[in-house]
């Protein structure tokens, strides 16, 4: 059947009820009723195919779609809205889970998602429009897919909703890319409607055959987190239109759980656009190690998502220009991913892939663990990495709602994926040669500061020892030796002050140029649409060296100088 009118006549009908208030929450709406139809047809046929009869549902007899929505003439009005109010939505919520899996999975989408319908008989009329729909049929299921795909492609436009929307072309390019093989563990932590997952099992599907032992080997394979109830409910559906018996998708901050990652978690794929510009509570953030701890979601995202892949893991995931940039806390995240990982490819996006819900740059980043999760690597896994600038097609200003990015328009990448050469999109740059020079040029300040901190050692014991022998020194007898003893323990205080300052200095410039090696926001260099001169990032990093070494002796100059006229 068409489905397509059928989803017209509810959207039309929800939105006559007072209750509906905007397009999120008739798709929360929709989205729950659709997930108890679609289960109940999965028990249906359970039921039919178990011949010992010990199959329960996990939703409750009183709850099923079969005994109060299926009957077309069945309750209505006040009676279905207290039903529905006071009677299955706290009851699911409140399900006994124990062990299992199923009853959790329920339970879990009914405390996250609320009836908003307060139109009895305008409910009626949208259970009877469901109705239409027979989710038995696999034509009819294959259809809904569709459709369903459609319904959450409408939640880029859906207020901040957007975010957990990422466009179907992304999806299926990373998926193709990274190669999820069958049996291999695939993860997104933070799934959003669950389109990397549901790429990554159609992906496996055309690499294997479908049978029974393939079906089983995608339900224990295929797994996501996702913190938001909304985006959470619409992945299990989603999953379960694709044939999922039991969506293993958690409802849980995925970044919560970084502190007790084991190897029985890890992966061997990584799918994910993890959520970036929005700020983690101070709790998150104070469970990452101290040098990566920020309130930024997409870095703290990118290490917990280094920690989760298996060494030899593979991941494929969207991050903003800012991710490749900045300083501090940032710096040292990208320190990480390349020490940890091979970052061979970085494919450039235009900034209005997102569109309407985000103009920011964003980036397809493609990297795999090199190291143990158990030991520090001692030398950078990156080498090298190819980067790609992906245009917008020709005529085209931006991308929009009408006018999305298409999978057709990733042909370009395809075609020089396995045979790179530099063009006037692809560019290659060795990350290896510059970290090297970057260490080269920030030694000295490294060995300044350890030879600083050797000092102040130094004036620390001097200053213990003559504290300890003024206390020896009688008061009375002894004032001018006091007086002039404590003189001089100010003097070298003062002078441990000023070292330890010096030592602080010289840290925080061989910082910058260490971590100036970290910044991977390569413009670039042969486009024809940028003219102007592009230096080499070796010559940079050496001018900026010299730049610092110079600031430094002429602050010292300075510095010697108001000491001399403070002695004057």
């Amino acid at each position: 059947m068409n489905v397509s009118p059928v989803i017209k006549n509810i959207r039309n009908v929800m939105r006559q009820d007072k209750g509906v208030n905007g397009d999120a929450q008739r798709l929360e709406q929709m989205g729950w009723m659709l997930f108890l139809k679609i289960s109940d047809a999965k028990d249906e046929a359970s039921e039919d195919m178990d011949e010992t009869g010990d199959f329960v549902s996990p939703i409750p007899e009183k709850f099923q779609w079969r005994n109060w929505a299926a009957n077309d003439k069945g309750i209505t009005g006040d009676e279905l809205i207290h039903f529905i109010d006071r009677e299955l939505f706290p009851g699911l919520r409140e399900l006994t889970v124990a062990n299992d899996k199923r009853t959790g999975l329920v339970r879990d989408v009914f405390r996250g998602n609320n009836n908003y319908m307060k139109n009895g008989h305008l409910f009626r009329q949208v259970v009877n429009e469901m109705n239409k729909i027979d989710f038995h049929a696999a034509k009819d299921r294959q259809v809904f897919g569709q459709v369903y795909e459609s319904i959450l492609r409408e939640l880029q436009s859906a207020g901040s909703s957007g975010e957990f929307y990422t466009p179907r072309a992304i999806t299926e390019f990373l998926t193709e890319m990274v190669n999820p093989r069958p049996g291999e563990k695939v993860l997104d932590p933070a799934c959003g409607t669950g389109g990397f997952l549901t790429a990554a099992i159609e992906h496996i599907r055309k690499s294997s055959a479908d049978n029974l032992k393939q079906r089983e080997m995608l339900q224990n394979s295929v797994c996501g987190m996702e913190l938001k109830p909304l985006p959470h409910l619409l992945a299990v559906t989603n999953l379960i239109l694709h044939d999922i018996e039991l969506p293993d998708i958690s409802y849980e901050d995925a970044l919560l759980r970084n502190k007790s990652v084991t190897d029985k978690d890890r992966a061997e794929v990584i799918l994910a656009n993890p959520p970036f510009g929005g700020n983690v509570d101070e709790e998150t953030a104070d469970t990452f190690p101290l040098s990566f701890r920020t309130r930024e979601s997409a870095d703290l995202f990118l290490v917990m998502m280094v920690n989760y892949l298996k060494p030899g893991g593979r991941a494929a995931i969207v991050l903003p220009d800012g991710s490749l940039t900045g300083n501090g806390v940032k710096a040292r995240v990208r320190e990480m991913l390349l020490r940890h990982c091979d970052l061979h490819t970085i494919v450039r996006l235009p900034n209005s892939v997102f569109r309407p819900y985000a103009t920011v740059a964003a980036n397809l980043l493609f990297f795999e663990r090199k190291s143990s999760p158990a030991r520090e690597p001692d030398e950078f896994s990156t080498k090298a990495i190819w980067f790609y600038e992906h245009s917008l097609p020709e005529g085209m200003k931006y991308y929009s709602k009408t006018k999305p990015i298409r999978l057709s328009e990733f042909d370009g990448e395809r075609e020089w994926w396995n045979h790179r050469t530099e063009s006037e999109k692809a560019w290659k740059v060795s990350i290896e040669a510059i970290i090297v020079r970057a260490c080269e040029n920030a030694a000295p300040h490294f060995q300044k500061e350890t030879e600083l901190k050797k000092q102040a050692r130094n004036i620390k014991t001097k200053i213990t020892r003559q504290k300890a022998d003024l206390k020896k020194l009688d008061k009375k007898k002894d004032a001018v030796k006091i007086k002039r003893g404590q003189a001089d323990v100010d003097k070298l205080e003062k002078q441990l002050q000023e070292t330890e300052t010096k030592a602080r200095a010289e840290k925080k410039t061989g910082d910058r140029i260490y971590y100036a090696a970290f910044d991977l926001d390569f413009k670039n260099p042969n486009s024809n649409r940028a003219n102007e001169e592009v230096a080499d990032i070796n010559d940079l990093l050496e001018a900026l060296g010299q730049s610092f070494k110079e600031s430094s002796e002429i602050l010292q100059q300075i510095k010697d100088t108001i000491k001399d006229c403070g002695e004057l």
